[in-house]
């Protein structure tokens, strides 16, 4: 019902949702769609054009590039969904309750916020990774730790502009529990900014992943993350255009395809923005 919404309102949003849907059904499907194993060697193939025999062609390790990006697909939506998934909720929570209690506590997590919101998120991540070492779980957690504190300030002024509505002051006159205000009245009118910024947000934490990659601080072959794809391709670039090309291009449109989510989700839940960026 809320897809059906989100296209009745802003049709521009049916091609996010045509993107999003291919993308996770090509990241479910990868080991049925994948025609080969995408680790699997073969240096007799390497460096073949895209043709009927491999879609996208093969690496320089002649390993097929279409099942390359299919099993990538899969890796990317769960590191983004794990990344954006520990942000909200840790970012979400630590702004509720500095938002709803106030006073000292307040001051202390959003001081704690904004230390960490002194280092750009990108920055901090690479020094993350790099401290704990190359890996894409450290990317997860790198990423993750660098992407709350937008969360924690972003829900913070939701909570204190809710708080001071006034079905939250009949709740407090009839004597319900500062808990379930919190959870019950608050919190929950809080979520649609939240779930706008995050689908929004989705694509950032993607492009930042891929960055991680790319340098080399990321997913480590031969593991297939679009990031490492790009940074191995890069020097083939000339002579091979499909390597870097297609982990490229499947990249661009996932970024694309939240980004056009977030827009139409933005539209239906903020009516004060709503076709200001048309």
């Amino acid at each position: 019902m809320i897809i059906c919404s989100i296209i009745a309102k802003n049709p521009l949003s049916l091609i996010s949702v045509v993107i999003i849907f291919s993308i996770v059904v090509f990241a479910i499907l990868s080991p049925c769609i994948a025609p080969y194993n995408p680790l699997e060697m073969r240096l007799a193939n390497k460096l073949q054009p895209p043709g009927a025999t491999h879609l996208f062609g093969t690496d320089n390790l002649g390993r097929d590039v279409f099942s390359r990006v299919a099993y990538g697909a899969r890796i990317s939506l769960q590191l983004g969904t794990i990344v954006v998934g520990i942000s909200l909720f840790v970012g979400g929570s630590i702004g509720l309750v500095a938002g709803f209690w106030g006073g000292w506590l307040d001051n202390i997590l959003m001081r704690v916020t904004d230390a960490f919101l002194a280092f750009p998120a990108l920055v901090l991540a690479m020094a993350i990774a790099a401290s704990l070492g190359p890996s894409l779980y450290h990317t997860m957690l790198a990423l993750s730790v660098s992407w709350w504190p937008w969360y924690a300030r972003l829900a913070r002024g939701q909570v204190l502009t809710v708080r001071e509505t006034e079905y939250v002051k009949a709740a407090e006159a009839i004597g319900e529990s500062k808990f379930r205000i919190m959870t019950h009245h608050i919190a929950p009118n809080c979520f649609a900014p939240l779930i706008v910024y995050a689908t929004l947000d989705f694509g950032f934490v993607l492009i930042n992943a891929a960055a991680l990659g790319f340098i080399g601080l990321g997913a480590q072959p031969p593991t297939p993350e679009w990031g490492a794809m790009l940074a191995k391709g890069r020097g083939y670039i000339q002579d091979y255009w499909w390597l870097p090309t297609f982990p490229g291009c499947a990249l661009f449109l996932t970024v694309l395809g939240f980004n056009l989510l977030g827009d139409a989700l933005r539209d239906i839940w903020d009516p004060h923005l709503k076709g200001r960026f048309r």
